[in-house]
């Protein structure tokens, strides 16, 4: 059995990409009030998590966002890998409907 995920997928596969190439792909031919929308979606979420974030306020978002992103560095390319085809998939979605 193969141990292969998406997550191992590079950019000389059989579907020519990456998550990341695969996401840039659709919004370059995604109807722009959807891409519009679902990127006015994303910044609200990315608003909440530093609303969430700042209310502790010995917390310097930057300085403790860039010592998590070391420490945690793989397992945050697997996250980000994984929200690509979740906008994807939600922007395919919309074009479909």
């Amino acid at each position: 059995m193969s141990s292969y995920s998406v997550f191992d997928e590079d950019e000389n596969d059989i579907f020519s990409g990456t998550p990341k190439s695969k996401f840039f792909d659709i919004l370059r031919n995604a109807s722009s009030s959807i891409v519009s929308d679902e990127l006015d979606k994303l910044m609200e979420k990315l608003a909440i998590c530093e609303c969430i974030l700042s209310e502790d306020r010995n917390f310097d978002i930057e300085k403790d966002l860039e010592k998590y992103k070391i420490e945690n560095s793989e397992e945050i390319e697997n996250i980000k890998k994984s929200l690509y085809l979740e906008y994807t998939g939600e922007i395919i979605q919309r074009l479909d409907s």
